[in-house]
């Protein structure tokens, strides 16, 4: 176990592309942090260059104290599973588990002990002597994650390991990763694209779009306090409903979205004015259908589509030329094409600058 610390890394390919732009932040003892965002982000650039499988062009990289800009892989202390598993097909699960300790000239006693605890751990026992291709895709991940284990790595980094599982296979695994963690008080580097993976495993998150870092945080924080208008989009799901319009005065301040007005009452006083631009975000759980007097704080919406999922409905509505999604406890479904009125409190609107994208906060 060790911290790793990053110091203004980045990364230019001799055609000018920059991977990753400047990254800077510190992964502590013992914590799980996820780097998480749309393909081509650079989150996998920035883990492969953590591991040594990408060359720095600028900026410090330590692991345990130690810079280790220049140091090959093996020389790094870090294991690492991939998202291919990238297991030796004609070997065992036993044989897979214990080859990277044979190449290092591990004692065959200490190797049969690593061995076994991995596949308690992760229990692997009764597949020891089968062979990859005997195994399910789960199974497949998971002697992916004891190879890796057997180790016994400073920092453990991990790049999309459920991406090519299943759903409930993913689920499982999942908390498979996040017990191996609590048991093992290890280092671990997590990429993922998925927010939910991101949310459910994460100590901490870095949340990057286009090689750069646009907030560092706990999942809560990142969801309750997102620090503009991309990651408050891609954190959530469904996704944070955005209006974007002229702030008006009716009965109190309004939102002009053309054909529709999201009355604010004088919540956003203190951040807009009549007549300047302005975008704000709402949870899908954060919009309720009212019942009865229209308060300060709502919206009309024509209802489109009504998703029953069992434990909750998701409303879809238009507002205007907006889409806008409700989620709400199961309760009988409106007709489609009904008009709703949708209230929701203050303190729950995310209020953005429509030119910085940058997060504004009031004081309620």
């Amino acid at each position: 176990m060790a911290m790793v610390q990053l110091d203004h890394l980045r990364k230019v390919y001799e055609n000018g592309y920059v991977g990753v732009a400047d990254a800077s932040f510190d992964v502590g003892h013992g914590e799980l942090l996820v780097l998480v965002g749309p393909s081509g982000c650079g989150k996998s650039t920035l883990l492969r260059m953590i591991a040594g499988l990408e060359s720095i062009t600028s900026g410090t990289l330590s692991i345990g104290e130690r810079v280790v800009n220049d140091l090959s892989p093996r020389d790094r202390d870090i294991a690492m599973v991939f998202q291919n598993y990238a297991l030796y097909p004609h070997m065992t699960v036993a044989e897979n588990l214990a080859f990277g300790l044979k190449l290092r000239g591990t004692a065959r006693e200490e190797i049969e002990r690593r061995v076994g605890e991995a596949a308690t751990m992760l229990d692997l026992g009764r597949m020891l002597p089968l062979k990859p291709a005997q195994l399910s895709g789960g199974q497949r991940q998971r002697v992916a994650l004891g190879r890796a284990l057997v180790r016994k790595p400073a920092v453990f980094l991990l790049d999309e390991p459920l991406s090519n599982l299943d759903a409930k296979l993913r689920l499982s695994t999942r908390v498979e990763i996040a017990k191996l963690h609590r048991d093992l008080d290890a280092t671990m580097i997590y990429v993922t694209h998925d927010q939910i993976e991101a949310m459910t495993l994460g100590h901490r998150i870095v949340v990057m779009r286009a090689g750069e870092i646009q907030q560092i945080d706990t999942p809560m924080r990142l969801y309750q306090q997102p620090i503009n208008l991309f990651v408050a989009g891609f954190l959530g799901s469904p996704a944070m409903n955005f209006f974007r319009g002229t702030v008006v005065a009716d009965d109190g301040l309004a939102l002009d979205l053309g054909s529709a007005k999201l009355a604010l009452g004088d919540a956003v006083g203190a951040v807009a004015r009549v007549g300047s631009e302005l975008v704000v975000g709402l949870r899908p759980e954060d919009l309720i259908p009212a019942n009865g007097s229209t308060p300060a704080h709502s919206l009309k919406a024509r209802l489109e589509l009504a998703e029953p999922v069992g434990n909750e409905i998701f409303l879809n509505m238009r507002a205007g030329e907006h889409t806008v999604v409700a989620r709400v406890p199961p309760q009988e479904i409106p007709d489609v094409g009904s008009e709703l009125q949708l209230v929701f409190r203050p303190e729950r609107m995310h209020l953005f600058d429509p030119q910085s994208e940058r997060r504004l906060d009031l004081a309620l």
